[in-house]
């Protein structure tokens, strides 16, 4: 019998993942690219545990997504925002893979560079 609860546990644990999967694809954005989605997304899931909103509709999970969002543009549209939120949002996703990304120039260096 251990088999057959092994075999139950792996299937409740696929349908628990595939649950959160179906629910986080409300939020993707249609400008997201499946590449940017994937690593939006696995952000999400990652954290969606500790936002879920809590029944005082406190909006948590509106922080979560909008932590994601801070994320996903830093790392994909070169956005620039506080040290301390970007602090937060890349300890929260230490770990997230995402290969060939993008190669970001500063307002600064590209003056430094015309000063030259």
């Amino acid at each position: 019998m251990v088999g057959g609860e092994a075999a139950a546990a792996v299937e409740e644990l696929v349908s628990g993942v595939r649950q959160a999967t179906d629910f986080a694809e409300q939020f993707r954005s249609y400008s997201e690219s499946e590449k940017q989605w994937k690593a939006r997304m696995e952000f999400i899931l990652r954290h969606l545990a500790d936002y879920r909103d809590p029944p005082d509709g406190s909006g948590r999970l509106d922080q979560l997504l909008s932590l994601s969002m801070v994320w996903a543009n830093h790392l994909f549209l070169g956005c620039s925002y506080n040290k301390e939120l970007l602090d937060k949002v890349m300890e929260m996703a230490d770990g997230i893979e995402v290969e060939d990304l993008p190669q970001f120039t500063t307002r600064s260096e590209l003056m430094k560079k015309h000063q030259s």
